[in-house]
């Protein structure tokens, strides 16, 4: 017996079971390049069910600091190369309004490039999704940093009483691109990409995002650009966040569209009816 214990102990241990590999940690931002908390609820609420593809070459431009928060320059590109866009949306991670404007290119020659400026509450990824014919959002952006506070303090022309004064007028002009290769328009919107035309409008109005106490909120909700023929080239929808009077930049792919016309219509029912040359 003593021998037979003897012999069982000598017996090397037997060899433990190998685990399984341990699965890999879920991505909780779902592939945001920015790793933002808010994303995975943004892209229920603005982008629905479909597919959503964060795409690098959509050109989204920015400061780097935004110096003046109620006045912050953003421009836009979405390349030739994806295809023909059906809506454009900008979305502000940290804004209390995240959703900033909705752009609708109606007309082939109306292209997805433009510019505008917004109010920015505190530092945040600055979102630009394009939905392609095929039903796809693709999604660039850029991080804009701030000292904060552009949404939550009133307007200029809204502390002097002048906005009602002004409310509605438009002024703008049309440019024929001069661009060629890389070359960058003033505002910094490259226009190679498309040739054609520029248009710079501005419409006069406080944009008053409803949260500065005792002033509700009050915004162009509603602009289309229209050729001579009375055909929309573009629907804008801008919220609360585009800045005061505020002044929107777009491109077009030809140059002899002759005279345009801006309408369009504010959340209280007040019209807008400018004409351009």
């Amino acid at each position: 017996m003593l021998a037979g214990l003897l012999a069982t102990a000598a017996l090397p241990p037997a060899a433990a079971a190998p685990s399984a590999p341990a699965p890999a940690a879920a991505d909780e931002f779902g592939g945001d390049p920015f790793r933002s908390h808010p994303w995975a609820d943004m892209r229920r609420e603005f982008l629905g069910s479909g597919p959503v593809h964060f795409d690098a070459r959509i050109a989204v431009r920015g400061p780097a600091f935004a110096e003046d928060p109620m006045n912050v320059p953003i421009s836009v590109v979405v390349p030739p190369e994806l295809g023909p866009v059906e809506q454009v949306s900008v979305l502000v991670d940290r804004n209390p309004i995240r959703k900033v404007l909705d752009f609708y290119p109606l007309d082939p020659v109306a292209a997805p490039a433009f510019s505008f400026r917004f109010k920015l509450e505190q530092a945040s990824p600055v979102r630009v999704a394009a939905r392609t014919r095929d039903g796809q959002w693709h999604v660039g952006g850029t991080w804009v940093e701030s000292s904060g506070g552009g949404c939550t303090v009133p307007g200029a022309t809204r502390k002097d009483g002048s906005w009602s004064q002004t409310l509605g007028q438009v002024s703008g002009r049309l440019f024929v691109s001069a661009a060629r290769g890389g070359d960058a328009a003033a505002d910094g919107a490259p226009r190679a990409l498309f040739g054609g035309s520029r248009l710079r409008v501005r419409v006069m109005h406080p944009m008053d995002t409803g949260l500065v106490g005792g002033i509700p909120a009050f915004y162009l909700s509603r602009l289309s650009v229209r050729d001579a023929a009375d055909r929309e080239l573009l629907r804008l929808h801008p919220y609360e966040p585009v800045s005061e009077n505020p002044v929107f930049g777009f491109d077009f792919r030809r140059a002899d569209l002759g005279p345009l016309r801006l309408v369009g219509v504010d959340n209280n029912g007040n019209r807008v009816n400018g004409a351009i040359e």
